[in-house]
């Protein structure tokens, strides 16, 4: 998988670690007697994240207010954008927001009601993503994307000695490039790589939906405000603004918990081989930062509980908080490094101190 082939993780020794983990965090929701799916702070939540995206577009298209209040209106679309990508879409393509795999099929989808594929962005994420973390050249979360490098393995440029400068404005194109070129991209290399398990039929199936959903997508979003009369740059100008303060945030939120000081990169051996426990690698290459911030916790997801997410993906982020102790505590039983940012510019530092170090010669062997 990806172009050193398939990678599979090979423990030195046998861990307990993982196994007594996890029955804690059983024993956990049995001993509470809760469930591990969402609550009805998350119900309301995805009700709130789906509302701010959805509301300021019908009062744009029904009231068509002035293009100062039309920006703004686009602005908080582009913030309930990447609330739904972070707090709803996330978990439902995780299988984590409810134990109906039809009420998650559809929370999922929002990805498309955004511009995204939910089939593609399983692939992407649940599988090459969590699975190998941190893999230079497997884990397409962390590739490298035209003037940005994520890790200490690959090719240093010139211009990415000043990436920690410019990185944040490539940032915010991210769900641009991704509603226009990268899902057709990526479907084609998914499809290449052996990723996407679907035989001929599935696939093509699979890529009429991707492109018949863009369709859709675009027609609404930019198509029906020009249909109502609301002018054509306004809508355009509208649209990049919504899409960049989207792309930045979930980028930059991701970037927190991986491309920062203390994570590891690890590389398979010629086997393809990682020696070490899967569940000790996602410790080692993965970050939480804010822990006790609420707000920041609420709107972001429990992505900032990083750690928790890569080890249990199929529970929902509301219980990461009270389950984090548990995850701590027994890292710490067995050895394993919990690591986290104290703080939100804590972690800011550390990552764009990190984009600083690999734009330097020399340096990425000690990174990695």
């Amino acid at each position: 998988m990806g172009k050193k082939g398939p990678v599979k993780f090979v423990p030195l020794e046998r861990s307990a670690f993982y196994p007594t983990l996890k029955a804690r965090v059983e024993a956990y929701f049995k001993e509470h007697g809760l469930s591990r799916h969402a609550n009805a702070t998350l119900i309301t939540k995805a009700a709130i994240l789906i509302s701010l995206y959805i509301v300021p577009f019908l009062v744009l298209l029904l009231l068509q207010p002035s293009y100062g209040i039309g920006l703004a209106l686009w602005a908080l679309m582009g913030f309930g954008l990447a609330g739904i990508g972070m707090s709803v879409m996330h978990d439902a393509n995780h299988g984590a927001f409810s134990k109906s795999e039809r009420v998650n099929w559809w929370l999922g989808h929002t990805l498309n009601l955004c511009g995204g594929s939910a089939h593609n962005w399983k692939l992407q994420h649940n599988i090459l993503h969590h699975t190998y973390t941190n893999v230079t050249h497997v884990d397409e979360d962390i590739e490298d994307r035209l003037v940005l490098k994520f890790s200490p393995h690959t090719e240093r440029r010139w211009f990415h000695r000043i990436q920690w400068i410019y990185a944040t404005f490539f940032y915010g194109l991210l769900t641009l490039y991704w509603v226009l070129a990268k899902d057709l991209i990526q479907f084609a290399q998914f499809a290449r790589d052996g990723v996407d398990p679907g035989n001929g039929q599935e696939r093509r199936m699979s890529l009429a939906r991707i492109i018949a959903m863009k369709v859709v997508y675009f027609a609404g979003i930019i198509g029906l405000p020009i249909a109502l009369g609301v002018a054509w740059w306004q809508v355009i100008t509208g649209f990049l603004i919504m899409h960049f303060i989207a792309g930045m945030i979930l980028t930059l939120v991701f970037q927190l918990a991986h491309t920062v000081e203390g994570t590891t990169h690890p590389l398979p051996d010629e086997h393809g081989t990682i020696r070490n426990d899967w569940a000790v690698h996602q410790l080692e290459t993965t970050m939480n930062f804010s822990r006790d911030n609420k707000w920041i916790g609420w709107y972001v997801g429990g992505l900032n509980f990083q750690i928790e997410h890569h080890l249990f993906p199929r529970v929902a982020h509301v219980h990461y908080p009270a389950i984090a102790p548990i995850v701590k505590r027994t890292a710490e039983e067995f050895g394993v490094a919990y690591r986290e940012n104290p703080t939100l510019i804590s972690a800011l530092r550390s990552h764009y101190a990190m984009l600083h170090r690999l734009g330097l010669p020399g340096v990425n062997d000690a990174i990695g």
